[in-house]
């Protein structure tokens, strides 16, 4: 079980932007995650007609590690850390360690 899952809310915990909080819009394989509006990149895109693409430089979204990340705790109203229980049916629920309330409802 992942720690950090699509449409959680997050702070950024440390790099450029250490504060900003944003929800997770893909988790990738390879321990990184997208984060709306954290880590904007410019792209110059070409224009392709076919498509009806306009060129120019655009503003995304680009990829952060997720040990950057923690999730946003609204009880406590500040970042906290994740803990796995497993209750008495075998299911894996994710609590926040400083409130101890569950992450999904």
């Amino acid at each position: 079980m992942r720690r950090i899952k699509q449409n959680d809310e997050v702070v950024v915990i440390s790099g450029r932007d250490r504060g900003k909080r944003g929800k997770v819009l893909k988790v990738l394989k390879d321990n990184r995650a997208l984060i709306s509006g954290v880590h904007m990149i410019k792209k110059h895109q070409k224009p392709n007609p076919n498509l009806g693409v306009a060129g120019g430089i655009i503003e995304k979204e680009s990829s952060i590690d997720i040990s950057n990340v923690a999730l946003f705790d609204e009880k406590a109203g500040k970042a906290s850390r994740i803990a796995i229980e497993i209750n008495k049916k075998g299911e894996k629920t994710r609590k926040f360690k400083s409130s101890k309330s569950n992450v999904d409802g």
